[in-house]
């Protein structure tokens, strides 16, 4: 049996390539780029166009690599062979059905900013050679008057909500130390010792942050919840920080957790400072926007008090991958924590460069398709979307109240519905259900695991999702029903 990679499957290889090739095939492009652009852009307006028919996922079929071109097929050529061998493969992730995770689509506006991205290709990170990174800031300065947020508290643009939190539990971090006379940034953090995290219903993302900056996973202590809640008992908190005995903590609380968007009352936890020392750090992935919606805005009262705030925007903002937010009012931490010393970058100075702000000292310019989108359709259009799909989710949980095969497991709060199979919801059978409603093509959920209950959840996030969309995969779940065990 021949196992051998179709070579042929990207044109010509070495054996028929000139010593010149390569740099020939890069001038004729550069040459005729304008046209080849022009071909580009009919190609995504075609993607654009079939997104409604496309299938919302696929299970994945493993494809086999083909060797790396000696010679190259150029640009259209390469297009060709994505066409051909990958793009049909791709989801509908940007569509209107595809309800897993917490999915956003892309507004026209903030794809036109991510196309110009790419084309102006700056790195906002240093201030020395353009304005990229004034346009950052006033990127920020618009998501933070979005979301209500102080003057205090300072911003920057990081890939998403795990990178997002992971900066504000290092400022967090350093803030413990500078409570027990260390700076981590400085000795390390086996200077500082065993930190107290305490939370509710911590995302795992917070694990994988306090994994990373040496806090270890186990420094989360689980805080009772509310009765049939995602949401910390307040109460309960108070006793577990009291037993600390005035040492310095992380509380992180949660702005919609991902099962049931339950939020924390933040105002009652940022009280309980009076009594307590503790850093507080709010999830707010995707939670913040309820601040857009008249109906849902008291969720996120006493955001405003928290010390760190992590946002994702590539979720309800509806920008492209990869795209969150991180605001603090301690920026003095954040830059003794992520200071990159070099004679070359210039002085940190009293307002200091992205350079000294996140983890990485490159990166692309990710406010710039956000930037597009907040001034194509300012607050009102993007307060829409949320409303939006709000109402969209409350319309879909009660088709799911309606479906003798399914219950619903939480109240609809936002914009996640979670639910399950009212006969026998073991996790084969949930599975099962995924499968099915995957390979229909209609839409895309996720599984999920609710107060020890295997289950659905479908998350509205999309700006182009409608009405009709709810019917089609209402439609899709009811065929997707299992036979009874």
């Amino acid at each position: 049996m021949n196992t051998r990679p179709d070579t042929t499957a990207l044109g010509p290889t070495a054996s028929d390539a000139g010593p010149t090739a390569a740099p020939d095939l890069l001038d004729a492009d550069h040459t005729r780029e304008p046209e080849l652009l022009e071909a580009v852009r009919a190609y995504a307006v075609r993607i654009l166009n079939g997104l409604d028919d496309r299938p919302a996922a696929q299970t994945p079929a493993k494809h086999r690599p083909v060797p790396l071109p000696e010679r190259g097929i150029g640009l259209k050529g390469a297009m060709e062979a994505f066409a051909r061998r990958w793009e049909p493969g791709f989801s509908g992730s940007a569509g209107p059905r595809y309800l897993g995770f917490v999915t956003g689509g892309v507004t026209p506006a903030a794809l036109a900013g991510d196309w110009l991205t790419s084309v102006l290709d700056q790195n906002p990170n240093s201030g020395l050679d353009s304005r990229a990174p004034d346009l950052e800031r006033e990127a920020v300065a618009w998501l933070r008057e979005l979301f209500g947020l102080p003057a205090e508290h300072e911003g920057a643009f990081v890939s998403g909500a795990t990178m997002s939190n992971l900066v504000g539990l290092a400022i967090a971090r350093e803030w413990v130390g500078e409570r027990r006379g260390v700076s981590v940034a400085e000795e390390g953090v086996a200077a500082l010792g065993p930190v107290p995290v305490l939370s509710g219903s911590p995302h795992s993302s917070i694990g994988k942050a306090l994994s990373v900056l040496g806090l270890g996973r186990s420094a989360v202590r689980h805080v009772g919840v509310l009765p049939d809640r995602e949401a910390v008992d307040v109460n309960r908190l108070d006793e577990e920080l009291d037993r600390l005995d005035g040492a310095p903590a992380i509380v992180v609380a949660n702005a919609g957790t991902v099962n049931t968007v339950d939020f924390d009352d933040l105002r009652a936890i940022a009280a309980l400072r009076e009594r307590h020392r503790f850093w507080l750090h709010v999830d707010a992935a995707f939670g913040a926007f309820a601040a857009l919606s008249p109906g849902h805005a008291h969720l996120v009262a006493g955001l405003a008090e928290a010390d760190s705030v992590c946002v994702d925007l590539h979720k309800w903002l509806n920008v492209p991958y990869d795209s969150a937010v991180q605001f603090t009012r301690r920026r003095d931490l954040q830059t003794r924590v992520f200071q990159n010393s070099a004679a070359y970058l210039g002085p940190l100075g009293p307002d200091p460069d992205f350079v000294h702000l996140t983890p990485e000292n490159s990166r692309r310019l990710r406010a710039l398709p956000a930037w597009f989108t907040l001034a194509a359709y300012g607050r009102e259009g993007h307060a829409g979307i949320v409303r939006r799909d709000a109402d969209l989710a409350a319309a879909f949980g009660l088709r799911i109240v309606m479906m003798p095969a399914y219950r619903l497991l939480a109240p609809v709060r936002l914009n996640v519905v979670c639910f399950t199979l009212a006969d026998s919801p073991s996790a084969e059978r949930v599975a099962e259900v995924v499968r099915a409603v995957t390979d229909s093509g209609e839409a895309f959920l996720t599984p999920t695991v609710y107060a020890g209950m295997p289950a659905l959840r479908a998350a509205f996030s999309n700006w182009r999702t409608t009405e009709a969309d709810v019917d089609r995969v209402a439609k899709a779940l009811e065929a997707a029903v299992p036979p009874r065990p």
